[in-house]
């Protein structure tokens, strides 16, 4: 995934909208209005959140009459989740060499004597 791409993964997942949007579409396809009913918005401003996330490629709409299903495209969570371990597992050997040295501190710190019985 592109750096470009991946930014506008993120900037459509900042919103709290579209994220319950992405979460209620991980249960199953919606229609526009299905998707619509809990919001306080009009039903041009959620169509305006559908195509952030269909220009983030987290979601699409087959072409066609209405109504259309959006349908959440998870492929995109595999990439963000490859981009996302990479850091994590670079992040888990750095703090499992610090918790080594730190253990190797204790050790050297110590009195003679102590632990033995």
């Amino acid at each position: 995934m592109s750096a470009d791409s991946l930014s506008r993964v993120f900037a459509a997942l900042a919103d709290p909208t579209r994220r319950d949007m992405v979460a209620r579409l991980s249960d199953g396809d919606a229609t526009v209005n299905q998707l619509a009913e809990p919001y306080r918005m009009s039903l041009q401003a959620v169509y305006k959140h559908l195509r952030v996330l269909e220009e983030a490629g987290l979601v699409t709409r087959p072409p066609g009459p209405q109504p259309r299903a959006v349908h959440l495209e998870t492929e995109v969570f595999d990439r963000m989740n490859d981009w996302i371990e990479r850091y994590r597992s670079r992040a888990e050997r750095r703090f499992s060499r610090l918790d080594t040295v730190l253990e190797a501190m204790r050790t050297d710190e110590k009195p003679e004597g102590e632990g033995q019985q």
